[in-house]
């Protein structure tokens, strides 16, 4: 019987002057072109399957990609194309933070097509294991005799649990994307999972710690700040990203439109935090009423400084009309909380305070979500809600008397 022709398109497996078998095959790419693919394989049949693998993929419609890729390579291009144009300035820094200081550092050599389960579980192990140090290059930027690890004495700075967790999550949105742009054929990092963090509660101020704060606050610049975060819950970002055409005194409203962070140095006035976030919310007649004196107030300001006035339209400015920074609020905030006896509260813990009152007040869930701007409930009721011991020892009293 005379040697088997093979068809076109079944592929060949061939024995290579190194010694290896090469199998080899045309199959489409993303490019919608057609492509002769090769594997390699120590023995015929370890060649053999991996054709095999090439083909089954070809009949099920997957191509592959049609530039070879390094992991390293996509991601600057994921980071460039698909997350700057669409992501907030705050999140491209971070994106961007974990792909350089980590993710091109520790696998960036590898192949896209070729990365595999086994090499993400070890990126997590070297980031638990790595130096901040070292990873940031601070000793560069550091006087030598307070250098550490150039000098062999490592810090023991590590990654937090919530870092690592957030360097995986980026780099399983990147394969996510690759899925889509057909370059690769699953995502190997959503086949790994990755301890997450012991997020510890936020601490609320219960009524009268609440009411004593504005009470010492009354008479500052920033009082109005102060009583947006408490009865209405904004985010720093989004108080001091106010702007006064966003405010109707009339109809007692105000929308939040935009936050200010500080970015790589600068202001930079974003979306906010989730579409969750863009809200109306109605004014209480203590609020109008704080917010018309915090006007009249810039108004004097304005007319002192005259033409030197900087007009950013914010309702929160600087004696001279620039916003204000986010750094020089927590200066405000670190001397306030002094003052009110209120040591180790955050300010955004204002925000906590104001989600944990409307519970307590009864009001339903949902509309407190609403107010806050959560993208889910289990947020007001998981993160944000505290029950003091009183009404924890009141609930149960009521339930007790079911048992009498």
């Amino acid at each position: 019987m005379g040697r088997r022709t093979r068809l076109n398109g079944e592929g060949t497996v061939t024995l290579r002057k190194d010694g290896r078998w090469e199998a080899a095959a045309y199959v489409p790419t993303s490019a919608g072109t057609l492509k002769r693919k090769r594997q390699y394989g120590r023995t015929r049949a370890e060649a053999y399957a991996k054709l095999v693998k090439m083909l089954e993929q070809a009949n099920r419609g997957i191509p592959v990609a049609d530039k070879s890729w390094t992991v390293g390579e996509y991601l600057r291009y994921w980071i460039e194309h698909v997350v700057t144009p669409r992501r907030r300035p705050k999140t491209v820094l971070a994106y961007e933070s974990a792909v350089r200081l980590y993710l091109i550092p520790l696998i960036g050599n590898k192949r896209l097509e070729r990365l595999a389960p086994k090499d993400v579980l070890a990126l997590l192990g070297r980031l638990r294991q790595v130096c901040l140090c070292c990873a940031r290059k601070l000793d560069a930027r550091r006087a030598e005799e307070v250098q550490c690890c150039s000098r062999g004495k490592c810090c023991d700075r590590r990654l937090s649990v919530r870092m690592v967790q957030l360097v995986h999550a980026v780099l399983r949105n990147a394969l996510q994307n690759a899925v889509r742009e057909e370059l690769v054929s699953r995502n190997v990092a959503k086949l790994v999972q990755v301890e997450g963090p012991n997020y510890a509660r936020g601490k609320g101020l219960d009524p009268v710690q609440a009411r004593e704060l504005l009470v010492i606050l009354r008479n500052e610049r920033l009082y109005a700040l102060y009583l947006l975060a408490l009865t209405l819950g904004l985010r720093k970002g989004e108080l001091l990203g106010l702007q006064w055409d966003a405010v109707d005194l009339d109809k007692g409203e105000l929308t939040v439109r935009r936050s200010l962070q500080r970015i790589n140095g600068e202001l930079v006035s974003a979306a906010p935090k989730t579409r969750y976030s863009l809200r109306t919310i109605p004014l209480p007649a203590f609020a109008v009423d704080a917010l018309c004196l915090r006007r009249q107030q810039q108004q004097q300001e304005r007319g002192a400084c005259g033409d030197e006035w900087l007009d950013s339209g914010h309702v929160f400015t600087t004696v001279v009309g620039s916003p204000v920074d986010p750094r020089n609020l927590n200066r405000h905030w670190y001397a306030t909380r002094k003052r009110a006896g209120l040591d180790g509260y955050r300010f955004h813990d204002l925000r906590h305070s104001f989600v944990s009152l409307l519970l307590d007040l009864g009001v339903a869930p949902h509309i407190v979500r609403e107010i806050a701007g959560h993208s889910d409930l289990q947020v007001t009721l998981g993160v944000y809600a505290h029950a003091s011991t009183d009404e924890k020892r009141k609930a149960l009293t009521q339930l007790s008397k079911l048992f009498q």
